[in-house]
């Protein structure tokens, strides 16, 4: 299943959510948000070149199946009094219907009922994280219209966090559009451009965040944006030659021409100091990102603040390790040690910023 698996992967990389400093309700919804989030980008980035957009195609499909599903009536489920944010009390973007719960969540679907058990790699059925057949019983409080629900397990997983969070379903199909988007666009000609695509990739996660903690407002989605995007650059700015490797380059190309870097540079074994003195530049405007949003740390409380001083800790420590490495991100990947990320969640909970 995805959701143990997602919640590892996340922790490696600069969304660093303290999981098991959480309570159970919020690592549920958590692991099931980075989950989705994970599949997505394995299907952009681990399957077959030729199957990655049909198999994003399925998956967008397969979001929609489970924004049909509705709550449950009230009494069904929570009865008259029960919590905000429960099923029965009115859930954003899920359509009315009277049907039962989705085929497929209420047994263990037979594998190509679900799947195709002869699919390449990326398919379900072959080892792509989050897309064995959905075998959990339906999600507490949902019913659903009419025709399949999800099908995917990842999909299915996420059904009691929709309803529960009222997760928005644009974000979802945003991380999807994201994947559409590195098979197309491999270079960005100016940093506004790489911004756009942040909005994307990055920024969605947060938001997802700030609703499993019931803390999703306007003025903290704007904070928790300019983390993100801090976040999604000090990723890229670490795997400057990963990317490459993969045909990818985040680095601006007005950035490159000002700096006199060019792709070749990029491909070398060590950075030169033209490519040094780029990434110091590039590190210094993810800081300055970073800095603006980390305020969205003082106006939440308990477990929420932690988690998101989490997030902002994590980009801190990432940009100092790359700040450590000389800004060479060409000899290796420049990783942050747990003391730093410590230190950092520390100062970021305690200051609120």
């Amino acid at each position: 299943m995805i959701t143990s698996q997602a919640a590892s992967q996340a922790a490696e990389e600069n969304f660093p959510v303290a999981l098991r400093m959480l309570p159970r309700r919020y690592r549920r919804h958590l692991a099931a948000v980075y989950g989705f989030a994970r599949s997505a980008d394995d299907m952009g980035d681990e399957a077959p070149v030729a199957e990655r957009l049909s198999l994003l195609d399925e998956l967008e499909a397969d979001v929609a199946r489970l924004y049909r599903l509705r709550p449950r009536p009230r009494d069904e489920v929570t009865g008259a009094s029960g919590p905000r944010g429960v099923p029965g009390r009115g859930v954003r973007g899920l359509a009315p219907g009277k049907a039962e719960c989705p085929p497929g969540l209420t047994r263990p679907r037979p594998r190509d009922e679900v799947t195709r058990a002869s699919g390449p790699r990326g398919v379900p059925g072959r080892g792509v994280r989050g897309l064995a057949p959905g075998k959990a019983e339906c999600p507490p409080g949902l019913i659903e219209p009419g025709g399949d629900g999800p099908r995917l397990a990842v999909v299915a997983a996420l059904a009691p966090t929709v309803a529960e969070c009222a997760i928005p379903q644009q974000c979802l199909l945003d991380l999807i559009q994201a994947n559409r988007q590195d098979q197309v666009v491999t270079r960005y000609q100016a940093f506004g451009d790489l911004l756009a695509y942040c909005r994307l990739s990055a920024n969605p996660v947060g938001r997802m965040v700030l609703h499993v903690f019931g803390a999703a407002t306007p003025r903290r989605a704007e904070l928790s944006d300019l983390v993100c995007t801090a976040l999604q650059l000090a990723e890229h700015w670490q795997d400057v030659a990963e990317d490459l490797r993969a045909g990818r380059i985040y680095l601006p190309a007005e950035d490159l021409a000002a700096f006199g870097v060019t792709e070749t540079d990029l491909a070398a074994a060590s950075a030169s100091a033209p490519v040094r003195a780029l990434i110091e530049f590039e590190v210094r405007r993810a800081r300055e990102l970073l800095d603006q949003g980390a305020p969205i740390v003082g106006t939440l409380r308990g477990a929420a603040r932690a988690a998101v001083a989490g997030y902002v800790a994590g980009g801190r420590a990432a940009l100092a390790a790359i700040t450590a490495s000389g800004h060479d991100v060409l000899a290796g990947t420049p990783k942050p040690a747990k003391r730093r990320i410590a230190a950092e969640l520390a100062k970021a909970y305690l200051s609120g910023r």
